[in-house]
């Protein structure tokens, strides 16, 4: 099981802005922020739902080739509320919300590219909610 994982940024005061507005309709809200003096090496910032932070960002030389992140969410709303989020706050479409039936019948996904280029995801893999009156799909 993956605890935490982390992406360098090329600036850390613009992808910070990013993250908290893109991430915001999962609950993610920045939770801890050091500067490098603190560090010893870098200036970081720390995402996360409740208390732990589990997604950060550190101020460097962005990673090359960029890396894919992938949140995963219980509700496919989630995932429509983080593509429009996240371009609205400057990120880049590389994937509108949508089913992506290859990967299996339930997945249903979005892709934004973060400042840097990184390729970052939402994702549900649960049926869509049934219509009223009608029994759920898949």
């Amino acid at each position: 099981m993956i605890d935490h994982t982390g992406i360098k940024v090329r600036d850390i005061a613009r992808s910070g802005s990013f993250y908290r507005a893109a991430l915001a309709p999962l609950g993610y809200r920045l939770l801890l922020e050091f500067p490098a003096e603190v560090t010893g090496t870098d200036h970081v910032a720390g995402f996360g739902e409740g208390e732990r932070c589990d997604f950060w960002i550190a101020q460097g030389e962005p990673n090359r080739p960029p890396l894919h992140v992938a949140f995963r969410v219980a509700e496919r709303s989630l995932v429509d509320r983080f593509h429009a989020a996240a371009l609205a706050a400057g990120g880049r479409d590389n994937g509108p919300p949508g089913p992506r039936p290859y990967y299996h019948a339930d997945y249903y996904g979005a892709f934004v590219l973060d400042p840097d280029g990184h390729n970052i995801e939402v994702v549900c893999h649960e049926p869509a909610a049934a219509p009223p009156g009608r029994p759920a799909a898949g």
